[in-house]
């Protein structure tokens, strides 16, 4: 049975087109360096013969005209470059995914039960009778590690996940704090500690790129010391 369509008209292609109206943005409210030409020959043409624009004057308002062009022309090409700069360091943060970090701060986080964490001590002197304490979420001492006397510099420590009895602790943050003495006088020696790098965000350009880690922390990438531990 033939059936019978209806769609064998003139297209609407081939109706007269209503003409789209063009929308400003704004670039028609800015002086380029031909209409301020323009509006210098027309400011000579007018001029009173008897008092002509004076040398000094017509050269004053060429140089601010053109200082000022290329004031904007030097704004838009740091806008690229800032632009370019973001992609940059995106794409080097994005490198940093499964890797880890060094970051400042006294919570160290074990993924699964008796992975352990390591992490490095701060020391800007030497320190008698050092001791790293690892704590529980409830306060709880899990664990002393004596280090006894150390050298001013970088201290790297490393904890394997048990407690004093040999036992493997469960996943989750814990709390670490280093104290000693130096010249008699107890002291604490800061602490930066490695975290997984789990992925990256792009957020805006006050806040640059931020690294996502586990145990749901974000930094900043210019808060990392160090990429990459043993």
């Amino acid at each position: 049975m033939s059936t019978i369509s209806n769609d064998a008209g003139l297209t609407s292609e081939l109706y007269w087109q209503d003409e789209g109206v063009a929308v400003a943005d704004g670039s028609e409210q800015r002086l380029s360096q031909e209409d301020f030409f323009s509006l210098l020959t027309e400011q000579l043409a007018n001029q009173d013969p008897t008092k002509p624009v004076d040398n000094d004057q017509m050269v004053a308002q060429m140089t601010s005209f053109t200082m000022a062009d290329g004031i904007e022309q030097l704004n838009q090409k740091f806008e690229s470059f800032a632009e370019s700069m973001t992609s940059n360091q995106a794409l080097q943060a994005s490198s940093l995914i499964g890797q880890n970090v060094l970051v400042e701060g006294n919570i160290g986080y074990m993924p699964e039960e008796g992975a352990g964490f390591s992490g490095v001590l701060v020391n800007d002197q030497t320190v008698q009778d050092l001791t790293i304490t690892i704590e529980n979420q409830y306060g709880e001492i899990v664990k002393t590690i004596n280090a006894g006397t150390q050298g001013a510099g970088n201290i790297e420590f490393n904890w394997d996940g048990t407690n004093t009895n040999g036992e493997a602790m469960p996943a989750g943050d814990y709390v670490i704090s280093a104290n000693g003495t130096v010249d008699g006088e107890g002291t604490s020696v800061p602490i930066a500690v490695n975290r997984h790098v789990g992925s990256v965000s792009m957020t805006g350009s006050n806040q640059g790129i931020v690294l996502n880690l586990a145990g749901d922390v974000s930094i900043s990438l210019n808060d990392v010391i160090q990429i990459g531990s043993e």
